[in-house]
């Protein structure tokens, strides 16, 4: 898949997700094997108020790259100004969202709402194609409702407004995360494009991974949920797609591991405090699964300081080799 000066043979992205892929985050998962990461959704409206908190969301490390900054709101102008201001920190890609179905953001014009406004969907992305030569790329749904989907009239704006790739969500806007995603409309769109296709929707599994790819000739695969609870995935996948072996789940002390430096990298970026207590929603993630979670989540969620919290995990593990030997470490 080419997007510019990003070149990826069937590129694993992970999803922009509010709340969730902030820079710790992204990190994790592309240590992990994710191809291409992008922020939560940056609001345009905030981003030219000049708001600390909008602007922070689009730091990254360099070790982020490829890297994408996803911008939604309603207003073409709007999203050009604040095009510019996200061009200047020089991301790999700048997204567009025309696919978010949260009512806040529908009922100000922005993310799914422009699938009810195809020229207004069509100005706005050649509003921020114009502000920049970093290559803009669309994410979308299949439309409104079943009774309007649009999206192959979608597909052929995106690409004709000079964007050049376009994911995705094979579901409508009324279906938020409900119900089975339509992967069908993934080969019909690339019958009218020719701009990289790339699928989304509850692949949340390496067998997915592949099956996707294999029936709907996708060009990349963006993994959103999937990667909340099992940052692992893209690593699984790019195995699976290669060998179609039996993935192999993490053990207790990789979920640890991962979690701490996770952890540590979320106290580095927003200090300690808030890093621990912003941590809290992943806790539900990464021990899933495992005895006495429950009481340990929920124990957890009562720090605000590193080293106690870090000491009552590493308790919490030796208690378990002490229980059972399967978690025992074998290093």
């Amino acid at each position: 898949m080419n997007i510019g000066k990003i070149h990826i043979e069937k590129p694993l992205a992970l999803a922009p997700m509010e709340n969730i892929t902030d820079l710790p985050f992204r990190l994790v998962c592309k240590e992990l094997g994710a191809d291409i990461v992008y922020t939560e959704f940056v609001n345009t409206e905030g981003l030219v108020r000049n708001s600390d908190k909008t602007k922070l969301k689009m730091n990254f490390f360099e070790e982020e790259r490829p890297f994408g900054i996803q911008l939604y709101g309603g207003n073409p102008d709007t999203m050009h100004r604040a095009a510019v201001m996200a061009a200047e920190l020089q991301p790999d890609i700048i997204d567009i969202n025309c696919g978010c179905w949260v009512k806040n953001v529908v009922k100000n014009g922005a993310g799914s709402d422009l699938l009810r406004d195809l020229p207004r969907m069509e100005n706005i992305i050649k509003a921020v194609v114009s502000a920049t030569n970093i290559p803009v790329t669309v994410k979308t749904r299949l439309g409104w409702d079943s009774d309007n989907i649009c999206i192959i009239d979608v597909a052929k704006i995106v690409e004709q407004a000079g964007a050049q790739a376009l994911t995705i969500h094979c579901r409508t806007r009324t279906q938020a995360h409900q119900g089975e995603p339509d992967f069908s409309w993934i080969a019909k769109v690339k019958q009218v494009v020719s701009i990289p296709v790339i699928a989304n929707g509850s692949i949340d599994t390496p067998e997915k991974v592949k099956k996707i790819f294999d029936e709907t000739g996708c060009d990349g695969i963006m993994i959103g949920r999937g990667a909340i609870y099992n940052p692992w995935i893209f690593q699984q996948s790019k195995d699976y797609l290669q060998q179609e072996k039996e993935v192999v789940e993490p053990s207790f002390e990789e979920r640890l591991r991962v979690l701490l430096r996770h952890l540590y990298l979320a106290v580095q970026v927003k200090g300690e405090r808030r890093g621990v207590i912003e941590f809290r929603k992943h806790y539900s993630g990464y021990l899933k699964g495992f005895p006495n979670v429950a009481k340990i989540r929920q124990e957890a969620m009562q720090y605000t300081e590193l080293e106690p919290l870090v000491g009552m995990l590493m308790s919490y593990k030796e208690t378990l080799a002490k229980s059972n030997r399967q978690y025992i470490s074998v290093i």
